[in-house]
């Protein structure tokens, strides 16, 4: 694999964990504003519970790519 395939490789997970992040960082935010129905508070909770695990997963599969990568 070439230095730039590497590179590319860690941009794009880097940059699909901002991305959910910045998801994790609103919801936080909206949650906070205190305007909003209980039952969509718990939407939200169960959102960023699948945004993390979703993350979780992001980091484990780059993980496990990256010796057949490199």
């Amino acid at each position: 694999m070439t230095l730039t395939t590497f590179i590319g490789f860690t941009l794009d997970i880097i940059g699909k964990i901002l991305i959910g992040i910045s998801v994790l960082m609103v919801h936080r935010r909206v949650m906070q504003e205190k305007k909003i129905t209980s039952s969509i508070v718990r939407k939200m909770k169960q959102e960023q519970a699948l945004v993390i695990i979703g993350l979780i997963f992001l980091i484990l599969g780059y993980l496990l790519q990256l010796p057949g990568k490199v």
